[in-house]
């Protein structure tokens, strides 16, 4: 996929509530970051970066970064959903160390119709990418009620982790349409099969 394609919809999913655990979900049902090109995408289409920012400079080590977090993530965030906690203080020392990186710093431009627009001031380096998304995961894993709004995916087979923010917190998949959908349908099967039998 070329970066300045849009990627398809289901390839690339942004609806788990946070950053970190959109880069979670990379992993269902199949590995979503498997290319330089891929992560690019990610980056962008997370907002992370403004669309219009330059990530030529992205390459393999960019791709072994954004995996290692991501793993250290869902450590950290798996271990929040369990009952008895697995001890994460490798994840948790390589979290916190990367939050402390600066950001990216954002500046105002005048787009082409005259309103400003944001953009970074310099290409990104991706330290300062992942510490955005380590931040991320230390507010969410140290804020008791986005916490507690963690959920796993009902879905079958789907070990998406997002954050229920609905009313009366009673959401039950990552996604009405992906896996919300799939049960229906099931659900709809399994009483037409009942009725014909």
């Amino acid at each position: 996929m070329a970066l300045d394609t849009a990627p398809v919809p289901y390839e690339l999913r942004f609806d788990a509530g946070r950053i970190c655990l959109d880069l979670l979900a990379t992993t269902h049902p199949v590995e979503r970051l498997g290319s330089v090109d891929a992560l690019a995408a990610w980056i962008t289409g997370s907002g992370l970066v403004p669309r219009t920012t330059d990530l030529t400079a992205a390459d393999t080590a960019w791709l072994v970064g954004f995996h290692e977090l991501r793993g250290q993530v869902g450590q950290l965030v798996r271990a929040g959903l369990a009952a008895e906690p697995p001890v994460t203080d490798l994840a948790l020392a390589r979290v916190n160390e990367l939050a402390r990186t600066a950001p990216p710093a954002p500046r105002a431009v005048r787009g082409e119709d005259g309103t400003l627009v944001r953009e970074l001031a310099e290409p990104p380096a991706p330290a300062a990418l992942l510490g955005l998304i380590a931040r991320d995961a230390v507010e969410l894993l140290t804020d008791p009620v986005a916490r507690a709004g963690l959920r796993q995916c009902a879905g079958d087979n789907c070990p998406i982790v997002y954050l229920d923010s609905s009313r009366g917190r009673r959401r039950r998949w990552c996604s009405s349409e992906v896996c919300g959908n799939r049960e229906r349908v099931a659900r709809h099967r399994r009483r037409a099969a009942l009725a014909r039998a």
